[in-house]
């Protein structure tokens, strides 16, 4: 998900690379670092809630970026299947851990 998102960034009007585009790759990246330290650590609990967080604010920037006509409409429900595959593996993750 990551790789796609960097990836589709750099395609990105200067006026959106910049703005919507550098904070889509910084939320990506805190929420992978987030599931890195809950997987290193006996309390996972709001490291997980951290990294749901971060996902759902990843899944409001990406449908900015198709309202901004920076994606197109295939590339957005791809990235959009890769979002929900995290999100279902990370509920399901702080499920067992509750």
């Amino acid at each position: 998900m990551l790789a796609e998102i960097f990836q589709f960034v750099k395609n990105f009007n200067k006026e959106y690379k910049y703005t919507v585009g550098e904070k889509l790759k910084n939320e990506t990246l805190e929420m992978i670092t987030n599931i890195y330290r809950a997987n290193s650590r006996a309390e996972k609990r709001e490291l997980l809630q951290s990294a749901r967080e971060n996902i759902e604010v990843i899944r409001l920037l990406l449908r900015l970026t198709k309202d901004l006509k920076q994606i197109d409409l295939k590339k957005f429900i791809i990235i959009n299947e890769k979002i929900e595959e995290v999100s279902k593996q990370l509920a399901g993750w702080q499920k067992a851990s509750n």
